[in-house]
């Protein structure tokens, strides 16, 4: 007889059968790289470059990023770059355009529809706002993200020849879609902000992503005045040596001068199921960064389990009009829910110092009936599939604090654009400020996503004292990044 995963396994592991399909949590692995080196410009010889391949050369912040032998960096205050691998999942629950039985794929999108997106965006869609997603690239031929992709601006940080368009996964795709598919399309997907310029900055390369790109585009996405980068990777733990130092000095360096140029950071927190507040002496990066936004992820059990049922009836009452009367079904799911949408999500990193606040980003039930629909319990938004000609356009479910992270960069564009002069800091106090106080802060930080509560309501009409302001301190860190666990997704 097999054993019953626990939920580390089951987050570390394949993945879990259920109904024929095989929903994971994509996880990252991270070690620190010996061919690569974050070196400090500061108080350095001005030759220090000479001779060496610069891959970032980063005056903004006086780091550079180097391909080079330790030997070369010695004398130095320097730190080994940091090589993420994504791990993804073998088998992920996908549809095509133009092939499902629902009215709109809106009715299968419970995080827009618990955070009253259509209502909100009678106010803003996020016109004239600009969000960087550093990821794994947008396919720009996604027919939800043509009208939003700045095509111009997007950029590839890795090197390998390419330009921002995914070569392997379609992660960074999906978290375009959470901030910025069109919703014109019934066919398609909508996202919190639709109007907002969406640039598309790739990092990885094939499954590898490193920190000196990250940190490139970083400080990219603030040179191009972006209004929000959402970070939906990290690693975590790193532990607290002499590289992780400049490691965590340089990213803060980065995010600070990303929010003196006006660009909100935003990180997922990771999906470890680690209180990172009582977690020894390791640290998780970016989002227990200065400057940068940690977001958890919760998410419902037991949304539209029995939406078979619901098609035979729609079936049956085809022709004499029951059609638009069972349209009821999906406004009555949010209420009959085994567990609620802000229930954090099983995987989801937590503690009340490293979380600044919580939101959607699925959750999923091991002991969900074998007829039930629980990949509807993670997250709806755009992908693709391959093709013989490549990649193909699709839609498909994800669940993660990486899905949890981008609801609150769209939010943050929204706020943006009804209060234009507001700086990073406000926005980000007023998120808070405006998050739903569920007394749970421990997964919650300063509360859950409130997005209708956080765009009708003004800026200046509350403090900006609130808070308990995790990215304006670091936990003091120090430095060699060797055999960490990351997380993406």
């Amino acid at each position: 007889m097999s054993r019953k995963p626990t939920r580390r396994s089951f987050l570390k592991g394949a993945g879990a059968a259920l109904g024929g399909l095989t929903l994971t949590i994509p996880t990252v692995s991270a070690e620190s790289r010996e061919d690569r080196y974050i070196v400090d410009l500061r108080n350095a010889s001005s030759d220090i470059l000479d001779g060496l391949e610069v891959v970032h050369h980063l005056d903004q912040i006086d780091i550079a990023v180097v391909k080079a032998e330790k030997s070369d960096v010695s004398g130095t205050r320097y730190s080994k770059d940091v090589e993420m691998e994504l791990n993804q999942a073998e088998t992920e629950h996908h549809e095509h355009p133009g092939h499902h039985p629902h009215d709109t794929r809106y009715d299968l999108q419970w995080d827009k529809q618990a955070q009253d997106v259509l209502q909100v965006h009678r106010r803003t869609r996020g016109e004239g706002t600009r969000v960087s997603v550093i990821d794994s690239g947008a396919l720009e031929t996604h027919p939800d993200l043509q009208h939003a992709l700045n095509t111009d601006l997007s950029k590839n940080f890795t090197g390998d020849g390419g330009d921002f368009n995914p070569i392997l996964s379609d992660h960074g795709t999906h978290c375009s879609g959470i901030i910025a598919a069109d919703g014109s399309n019934e066919d398609g997907v909508i996202g919190t902000a639709p109007d907002t310029d969406l640039v598309a900055l790739r990092v990885f390369t094939g499954p590898f992503a490193t920190f000196g790109d990250i940190v490139a585009a970083m400080v990219y996405s603030a040179d191009i005045e972006s209004d929000v980068a959402n970070m939906s990777l990290g690693a975590y733990p790193l532990p607290n040596d002499s590289d992780t130092a400049l490691l965590q000095d340089t990213i803060e360096r980065a995010s600070g001068y990303a929010n003196e140029k006006g660009t909100l950071l935003v990180a997922a927190a990771g999906n470890d199921s680690a209180n990172l507040d009582a977690d020894g002496d390791v640290i998780s990066l970016p989002n227990e960064a200065d400057n940068v936004m940690s977001i958890s992820a919760t998410g419902p059990i037991g949304f539209l389990w029995d939406d078979e049922q619901r098609k035979k009836k729609h079936e049956e009452k085809r022709g004499h009009g029951g059609w638009n009367h069972d349209r009821h079904h999906y406004r009555r799911a949010l209420h009959h829910l085994r567990k609620p949408t802000w229930e954090p999500a099983y995987y989801t990193n937590y503690g009340a110092e490293a979380i600044d606040i919580s939101a959607p980003g699925g959750n999923f039930d091991q002991d969900a009936p074998e007829d039930a629909n629980a990949q509807y319990d993670l997250v709806l938004s755009t992908v693709f599939e391959w093709g013989d000609d490549g990649m193909v356009p699709a839609y498909g479910w994800k669940g993660g604090t990486s899905m949890a992270s981008p609801q609150v960069a769209a939010v943050a564009a929204l706020v943006k654009s009804v209060n234009p002069d507001a700086t990073p800091g406000e926005v980000r106090e007023h998120l808070e400020a405006t998050a739903r106080d569920l007394d749970d802060p421990t997964y919650h930080g300063e509360g859950h996503l409130d997005t209708k509560h956080a765009v009708w309501r003004r800026i200046r009409d509350h403090d900006h004292d609130h808070g308990h302001g995790h990215g304006d301190h670091g936990r003091g860190h120090g430095h060699d990044g060797d055999h960490g666990h990351g997380h993406d997704d």
